[in-house]
C-alpha cells in the first residue's frame, strides 16, 4: 500500500511526523509532500498566479512552495511515480489512481470540526485526493487551552481506527474527518461516528492600529467550542472521543433543490 502524507501545518511541523509514524505502521510505502511554510486556513485554494516549486529534502520526502491542494497535485501527478501494484484498497473507489492507494492529512495542530471544515487546508488536501480518486483521511487533534498537544494520543489510536476504515471501505465522492481529544490516549473514551457540528461562535476580528493612524484586523484567535446540538462532532470531541465524520464532495441539498423547482 503506497500512502501519500500531506498537511496544511508546514513541512516542519510536529504533526507531521506524527502522522508518518502513524502511516509508517500501516506501510512501508510511505511518501511525504508538505507545505514548505504553514498553510493553516488556506481551504481548498490553487496557486494559480505563482509558480510552485517542489524541493527534495531527502527520500521520498518533498516540501512545496504552494498549498496543500497544491501539495496533493503535485504528488500525484508529478512527484510519486507510478506503479501497476494493486491492492484492496482500490474497491473504495472506482476512480482510484492506481499508483496512490491512500492519502492521509494531518495531523493538525487544532482540532476541524464544524465550521472549521470550510476553512481548513488539512481537510482541503483530503478532499483534493478524494477528487482525484484516491480514498483520504484528514487528521486533527484538539489542543489545550495552555497549547499542550497530546500528540501521543493520535499516534496510539490512528492506525488500528484507519485499519477499521480500509476495512469497512467508504464511497469515493466521501472524504472522513478524524479529531482526536485533547486527553492522553488513555483517558479517549471511544470512537464515535457522527455528523458535522455547528460552533455557536467561530471566526473572530481582533482591530488594532498601525503607528500611522490606520486600521488594520487580525481575523482569528480563541474560538468557543460550543456546538449548536448534542452529540456532533463538536459536542462528542470535547467530551473525550474520537470523532469520525464522513463528509461528502457533492454540497447539493436535495430538499432545497425540490422546493426550488417551482422556479422553472
Amino acid at each position: 500500500m503506497r500512502i501519500l502524507v500531506t498537511n496544511d501545518d508546514g513541512i516542519h511541523a510536529p504533526g507531521l511526523k506524527v502522522l508518518e509514524n502513524i502511516a509508517r505502521a500501516l506501510s512501508k510505502d510511505v511518501w511525504v509532500v508538505a507545505p514548505e511554510v504553514e498553510q493553516s486556513g488556506a481551504s481548498h485554494s490553487l496557486t494559480l498566479h505563482l509558480p510552485v516549486r517542489a524541493r527534495k529534502i531527502a527520500p521520498r520526502r518533498f516540501a512545496v512552495s504552494g498549498t496543500p491542494t497544491d501539495c496533493v497535485l503535485l504528488g500525484l501527478k508529478e512527484i510519486i511515480p507510478s506503479t501497476s501494484r494493486a491492492t484492496n484498497l482500490t474497491r473504495l473507489s472506482t476512480r482510484t489512481a492506481n499508483h496512490v492507494h491512500l492519502i492521509l492529512s494531518g495531523v493538525n495542530r487544532g482540532s476541524n470540526v464544524g465550521d472549521d471544515v470550510t476553512y481548513s487546508g488539512t481537510v482541503a488536501a483530503a478532499m483534493e485526493g478524494a477528487i482525484l480518486g484516491v480514498p483520504s483521511i484528514a487528521l486533527s487533534l484538539l489542543g489545550a487551552d495552555n497549547g499542550k498537544m497530546h500528540w501521543r494520543t493520535a499516534q496510539r489510536h490512528a492506525p488500528p481506527l484507519i485499519k477499521k476504515l480500509i476495512k469497512t471501505g467508504w464511497p469515493g465522492d466521501v472524504v472522513i474527518n478524524v479529531n482526536f481529544p485533547e486527553c492522553p490516549p488513555e483517558e479517549v473514551k471511544g470512537v464515535r461516528v457522527c455528523r458535522q457540528g455547528k460552533r455557536l461562535v467561530s471566526v473572530r476580528l481582533t482591530g488594532r492600529i498601525d503607528p500611522k493612524g490606520r486600521p488594520y484586523f487580525w481575523i482569528g484567535g480563541e474560538r468557543e467550542d460550543c456546538a449548536d446540538a448534542p452529540g456532533t462532532d463538536i459536542d462528542l470531541l470535547q467530551e473525550g472521543y474520537v470523532t469520525v465524520t464522513p463528509l461528502t464532495l457533492d454540497l447539493t441539498d436535495d430538499q432545497v433543490m425540490l422546493e426550488l423547482k417551482g422556479l422553472e
